[in-house]
């Protein structure tokens, strides 16, 4: 399998309260992402085998409010609260539209996270606020890539390509708290 040529990442901060919280936070989401990307293309669990076939990927981050993410969570999945991440995969089954050249890039969709959720989960795991981003960046492409965790197995086998992905970034086991 070779790697993609080229991951496009857009990144939009519309809460400018992550300005300060995180500086760094565009260059942590973009080498989340890319390993992340890598990582599930090699993997025999990908789910949608036909994202191997792309030269080249394309996805959205934005660092939202609790607010902005509540009413995301309301709209999109009737949750009346705010989360730390949502993801809205622009792929269905790993498919892209008939006739797309190979070298045009892949929408896999965009990652939304939460400041407030994600600084508090962070604080109360005992975690730098980077630290629990990374995480949830990598998570939440997972499932742009076609990966969940509504059962068990599922669960099993995107939480252990956490765990590689994150490793491979230098943070410890996501599922360990220190």
């Amino acid at each position: 399998m070779s790697e993609p040529a080229a991951i496009k990442i857009a990144f939009s901060v519309a809460d400018k309260g992550w300005d300060k919280a995180l500086p760094e936070a565009a260059k942590v989401a973009r080498a989340a992402a890319r390993r992340t990307i890598k990582a599930a293309l090699s993997s025999d669990a990908l789910p949608w085998k036909r994202l191997r076939e792309a030269a080249k990927f394309s996805l959205g981050v934005t660092l939202e409010s609790d607010a902005g993410l509540r009413q995301l969570n309301h709209d999109y999945r009737a949750k009346n609260k705010p989360t730390n991440v949502l993801s809205f995969a622009a792929l269905d089954a790993g498919l892209p539209p008939k006739g797309i050249p190979k070298d045009y890039p892949w929408e896999l969709g965009d990652v939304v996270l939460a400041l407030g959720v994600v600084r508090d989960e962070a604080k109360a795991q005992g975690k730098a606020l980077s630290q629990h981003y990374c995480h949830l960046v990598v998570h939440g492409v997972l499932h742009l890539l076609g990966f969940d965790h509504e059962d068990a197995g599922d669960a099993k086998a995107m939480e252990a390509l956490e765990r590689d992905i994150l490793a491979g970034l230098g943070w410890p086991d996501p599922y360990t708290l220190k």
